[in-house]
């Protein structure tokens, strides 16, 4: 992935890179599956992306994600993206969120982040409060720990949520994949002043952002 530039070396090249992502599959998962460039189904309606989608969302949040920095994470699911973010933006006075609606998906990311944190000084200490994983509908955001500099989303929502937008800081950007049958990964970024711009970084296939009821069908 770095060798196709998709993404750059630097803290975010690192966390990616240091975080095991064998720590973040099913026990049920065959070895071979786990490095493999290929989204994963883990039950629920829910998939862990492939890492070249990782690689992309970091790269693209990148300059927002400095020691210190508040991030939010829709959709978290295994919790392998909170184990990246928080080794990048706690050590700072940092803090991660993520939202995640299936309350089996939320007991197994914190195992896997116990996991991931066995001889990693950081994400230890970043488990010690500042990185939470709440049981929530996403599509609403986590306003108790808002404004963010960098909100992920990890599903597709038909339009743009405003209550993510609502929840950005100034400065502040959101990268989320749109759309029902043509999807896209767009950007959103919110100026100092409050004001809202947004492109289109390229299509993708994403599982949709929806209530538990319809995602569990």
């Amino acid at each position: 992935m770095l060798a196709a530039g998709l993404i750059s070396r630097g803290p975010v090249y690192d966390a990616l890179a240091s975080t095991d992502r064998a720590h973040f599959f099913p026990e049920s998962c065959p070895d071979e599956v786990q490095y493999q460039d290929a989204p994963y189904p883990i039950g629920y309606g829910a998939t862990i992306s492939a890492p070249h989608m990782h690689a992309h969302v970091l790269e693209a949040l990148s300059a927002k994600l400095v020691p210190g920095a508040r991030v939010l994470d829709v959709g978290s699911g295994t919790g392998i993206l909170l184990a990246a973010f928080s080794k990048v933006v706690c050590p700072g006075g940092g803090k991660v969120v993520g939202v995640e609606h299936v309350p089996e998906l939320v007991r197994s990311s914190l195992a896997n982040l116990a996991k991931a944190a066995v001889g990693d000084a950081v994400l230890t200490a970043a488990l010690g409060g500042a990185c939470e994983v709440v049981c929530s509908d996403g599509r609403l955001g986590y306003a108790s720990a808002a404004p963010y500099d960098a909100i992920h989303v990890g599903a597709a929502a038909p339009t743009l949520p405003r209550a993510l937008v609502d929840q950005l800081a100034p400065g502040g950007m959101l990268v989320i994949p749109v759309g029902d049958d043509e999807q896209a990964l767009m950007e959103v970024v919110k100026d100092a002043n409050g004001n809202v711009r947004s492109r289109e970084l390229f299509g993708v296939r994403y599982v949709p952002l929806t209530d538990l009821r319809h995602q569990l069908q």
